[in-house]
């Protein structure tokens, strides 16, 4: 049985040569994020957001959530991938960074999809629930502060429907997760998450090793 192969820069920049479908406006915004303070650690890698257009689009989701904006790279891939109609609410803590990516969703011509919502992300996710009811997300993104992942994870559990698909970022954690002596509040918490996701019978899973992990759970119906 074949190991994992290990990404050397070289086979890296290969991947993206033969897969990366970039343009123009990702490549802009992913550039304008880079500058930022912690802008390249908190960005998605473009592969992970080319990955979750095509999980919309697999879904066929209509509606999405996604947990964490930052500067709305990722919500502009979704958002891209949704049918007409469409929507995906985001949320951020502060209206700062969603405001750089804004203009970009305006460029794009996807405004009218995105549903941004500012404030603490547990209220927002309390308010959905009671203003819209459970189950009404075919695909929810976790991409926030780690100690909130287990919290976050058990409300995107009860927004997403039956058969829907919950996608949780960061999941390998910068390799920390594996190394005993790394017991910082964060790290325990992606810890805490990713065993509760192999014990939790209501969804099945899959963590990929790609960028820095992502698990995928689907909602069992």
């Amino acid at each position: 049985m074949a190991d994992q192969t290990v990404l050397s820069p070289a086979l890296l920049d290969y991947a993206r040569r033969v897969s990366l479908r970039d343009d123009d406006l990702l490549r802009e915004l992913r550039e304008l994020t880079a500058g930022l303070p912690g802008g390249r650690v908190m960005q998605v890698m473009p592969e992970e957001a080319q990955l979750l257009a095509l999980l919309v689009r697999l879904t066929g989701a209509v509606q999405v959530l996604e947990i964490g904006t930052f500067t709305g790279y990722s919500t502009l891939c979704m958002a891209r991938a949704l049918p007409p109609g469409g929507r995906i609410v985001t949320c951020d803590i502060t209206e700062r960074w969603p405001g750089v990516g804004a203009p970009f969703w305006r460029r794009a011509g996807v405004t009218d999809r995105i549903d941004l919502r500012v404030g603490d992300a547990a209220r927002t996710l309390a308010e959905l629930r009671k203003d819209e009811g459970d189950q009404i997300f075919d695909l929810v993104f976790v991409d926030a502060d780690k100690t909130g992942y287990p919290h976050y994870y058990e409300e995107a559990l009860a927004l997403v429907r039956p058969g829907g698909l919950v996608a949780v970022d960061n999941t390998l954690f910068l390799g920390r997760v594996a190394d005993p002596e790394a017991d910082d509040p964060d790290t325990v918490a992606v810890r805490e998450l990713n065993q509760c996701l192999f014990d939790d019978e209501r969804v099945d899973i899959a963590l990929l090793t790609m960028a820095d992990g992502i698990t995928l759970a689907r909602r069992r119906e």
